[in-house]
């Protein structure tokens, strides 16, 4: 069974950086592109990046554009994200998501493309 775990969340300063990575199980890793979304308490969960299944395209929100980048290492079934000069409105539980680079003309991130979600990682920017 396709499984998606996050880690690397934690409490953190703002302006500091953070590195969560999101391993999965099963052969199908290849074919997925994975996204990154969020969900800050009282909010509704956003998409924040996404990567194609080669490594290529990417895509970022505007939030995060300059300070996020997100990486996959196809020989670990592993993607990346990359948090630098984190604000505290980046406080939320991250999660991981594989599924289709495109969905009804929208490229990822976009929930209704997902087919498989993680747990999620909680990130606290916090002085």
């Amino acid at each position: 069974q396709f499984q998606l775990v996050e880690s690397g969340g934690g409490l953190v300063q703002p302006g500091g950086s953070l590195r969560l990575s999101c391993e999965a199980s099963g052969s199908s890793w290849p074919y997925y592109a994975i996204s990154w979304f969020r969900q800050a308490p009282g909010k509704e969960r956003e998409g924040v990046t996404c990567i194609g299944p080669n490594g290529s395209p990417t895509n970022y929100v505007d939030s995060v554009k300059g300070r996020f980048t997100i990486s996959r290492d196809n020989a670990k079934n592993t993607a990346y994200l990359q948090m630098d000069s984190l604000k505290p409105e980046d406080t939320a539980v991250y999660y991981c998501a594989a599924g289709s680079l495109y969905w009804r003309g929208q490229v990822c991130p976009v929930s209704g493309g997902v087919e498989f979600w993680g747990k999620g990682t909680t990130v606290t920017v916090s002085a």
